[in-house]
């Protein structure tokens, strides 16, 4: 059994075939899907489906892009999404310096916010760092946060892997690593101890290499599983275990 440990359920793009998504990530053999919001309307469709579908939780934050639009208001709703049964972390947020839909400063104000708010939740983390490494790592470093979290789509080095894992968090690895041109995450992938090690989809976003050019959904997280087995010179099995045992104990799924 795999767990998808970043999708987005909630987005439009399934909305067409959502309960046939979820019956072929069941069929597939991913038996936990976390889907994530990313601005309050997501955020509340993520938590909507965490209550229809047994096996997925949610997490919800406001997305780097999204983080202009914070008002006194927002905070107030998160606060209230987050008692919700079936949410288990606080993100995806951080920063993007590639597509800036938010200007620069204003993400770094809302991110560190955001990292307070988490605290008190007392959530894991979901780390959005898009071209932005240097200003994550020193954001995370300066955090006293006490659950830790995980880096998503991990797109930085094996120094700052291991500087992600030295600060308490966990490397999740998604469908890049599937891709031709991919040396640089397939060494962050043989450096990280597999007990550090998730996999995701960040459907619809991602497809793996096999099925490039469609929508990526959560039963494609298995292609992933097998490139880190074949990296690691593990089995599938093993890498399967593995990445699930670790989901399980960042996010607290039973």
């Amino acid at each position: 059994m795999l767990i998808d440990s970043h999708a987005h359920l909630e987005m439009r793009e399934f909305d067409h075939d959502r309960d046939e998504v979820v019956r072929r990530a069941k069929e597939a053999g991913i038996d936990t899907i976390v889907t994530v919001g990313t601005n309050l309307r997501e955020c509340r469709k993520a938590v909507a489906l965490a209550a229809q579908y047994d096996g997925v939780y949610a997490a919800l934050g406001i997305h780097p892009h999204d983080v202009k639009s914070i008002d006194e208001k927002t905070y107030g709703a998160v606060r209230e999404l987050v008692r919700r049964p079936k949410v288990v972390a606080y993100g995806e947020i951080g920063l993007d310096f590639f597509r800036n839909r938010s200007p620069r400063d204003v993400q770094i104000r809302f991110f560190g916010e955001q990292l307070e708010m988490a605290d008190e939740f007392g959530l894991p983390i979901i780390i959005h760092d898009r071209e932005a490494h240097a200003e994550v790592l020193k954001m995370l470093t300066a955090w006293k946060g006490k659950r830790g979290g995980i880096i998503h789509c991990f797109s930085g080095d094996a120094a700052m892997a291991k500087k992600c894992l030295d600060l308490g968090f966990y490397i999740s690895i998604a469908g890049p690593v599937t891709y031709p041109k991919s040396d640089r995450l397939q060494e962050v992938v043989r450096q990280v101890p597999l007990n550090r090690l998730l996999v995701e989809t960040d459907a619809p976003y991602l497809t793996p290499q096999l099925h490039r050019g469609k929508r990526n959904e959560p039963a494609y997280v298995v292609h992933t599983a097998k490139r880190v087995a074949e990296v690691k010179g593990l089995t599938l099995a093993e890498v399967g275990a593995a990445t699930s045992k670790n989901a399980r104990a960042v996010f607290g799924i039973p």
